[in-house]
């Protein structure tokens, strides 16, 4: 028998609330499978269960508000002799499920979500953190809302849209406190960061025009929803190069820098009404351009949303931010511990450039980098950002 864990997900995370349960005792599980749903700051995240086996019981019920690490429920991995409880242990009454009303000073308890009848197969209606608080605190069904967000998911205009015009007005002040405890778990890591990370900052102006017009030659014959963005190019290129640069791609957990294998592009998202999140691209180095383009649509789209993973959000070995949309030239990021660099990429713009001898106007685009000195130095960052410079310039190789 093991314990299923409430996880941490991320280094601003000290506790969770239990939103929604999405299987029941008795029911098989198997590693990467959704049981549960966990909402923290940074909204509401799907829980995955990383064992083989069966959910034998729920240790914590829905709204209960526990501390990272606290066990959620028990699971009979399937394959491991003598797992199970024996005759005398299964006679024996288990522990009472930690009650909804419990409260924790480190996160303010959530009110518990609206019962949700036959949604789905699991009950469930897709709906982002603050539809589903103001539904519950209005006693609104959430099943008898049309979804306006991705995937029919009820965002929190539907619901003000539901109610009387009397009450719309009360539905601000919720969003209100959802986006300033963002705010505050953000402002909690960051200064986490600044305070405990000894930072170094590298900045990099490289050509990209052979970028800019390989990227138009392949869209050239696409649909609008099919066509690769610029942004893609930035991913790849930093999950290609930290391949070479491992020392910047991993974690720096007690005193100790623990490089990664795996390359998990973090890409950075804002949220509507405000707060940014990074989840991660899985394997970025290993994916084409199309599926990594796909990827990092889905990710917007479930982020915007209200819904993304557990494994998303804990997995990131390196982030990558742009702001280039919003007409930022430069950016200085700040490392989301326990990270050990952040790149990032700012707005393409023409510049007087020196090409084949002569001086024309190219296009151009600035990449920064923000690493940890206790594991690199300016030297290797600066070899880091010529070589992502170097993947731009071979776009078709990417």
């Amino acid at each position: 028998m093991s314990e299923f864990l409430m996880p941490s997900l991320g280094a601003d995370m000290e506790a969770g609330t239990l939103v929604e349960w999405l299987v029941k005792p008795g029911t098989a599980v198997k590693r990467g499978d959704i049981i549960a749903v966990v909402e923290t700051q940074k909204g509401a995240i799907e829980i995955e269960v990383f064992q083989e086996g069966t959910l034998e019981r729920l240790l914590v019920e829905t709204g209960a508000t526990v501390p990272v690490g606290t066990p959620l429920a028990l699971i009979h991995e399937a394959g491991v002799a003598g797992a199970g409880p024996s005759p005398v242990e299964a006679a024996q009454p288990g522990p009472p499920p930690i009650p909804a009303i419990r409260e924790m000073a480190a996160a303010p308890l959530m009110p518990p979500p609206a019962v949700v009848p036959g949604a789905s197969a699991l009950g469930r209606v897709f709906a982002s953190p603050a539809a589903r608080r103001l539904a519950s605190l209005k006693g609104i069904d959430l099943s008898r809302i049309k979804g306006s967000g991705p995937a029919g998911a009820v965002l929190l205009a539907d619901i003000e849209a539901a109610q009387p015009t009397g009450a719309r007005a009360e539905a601000q002040p919720q969003a209100a406190s959802s986006i300033a405890q963002m705010r505050s778990a953000i402002a909690a890591a960051m200064s986490r960061s600044k305070r405990e990370i000894p930072h170094y900052y590298l900045s990099h102006v490289a050509d990209a025009a052979a970028a800019l017009a390989w990227v138009a030659h392949v869209n050239a014959e696409r649909s609008p929803e099919q066509r690769l963005l610029l942004g893609a190019l930035f991913v790849k290129a930093t999950a290609l190069a930290v391949g070479r640069f491992p020392e910047f791609n991993g974690f720096f957990m007690d005193q100790t820098f623990r490089p990664s294998g795996p390359v998990h592009v973090g890409f950075a998202v804002t949220i509507r009404g405000g707060g940014l999140v990074a989840p991660a691209i899985h394997d970025a180095d290993t994916l084409s351009l199309d599926q990594l383009m796909a990827g990092m649509r889905d990710l917007v789209g479930r982020v915007r949303s209200g819904r993304f993973r557990s494994s998303e959000i804990a997995d990131p070995t390196i982030t990558v931010s742009s702001l280039g949309e919003r007409g930022v030239e430069t950016l200085f990021g700040v490392i989301y511990p326990p990270q050990v660099a952040i790149v990032g990429f700012g707005k393409v713009i023409e510049r007087p450039w020196i090409h084949d001898g002569a001086i024309m106007p190219r296009p151009v685009v600035t990449m920064t980098l923000a690493a940890d000195h206790r594991v690199s130095d300016g030297h290797r960052g600066a070899l880091l950002l010529c070589e992502i410079e170097r993947l731009l310039q071979q776009p078709e190789s990417l």
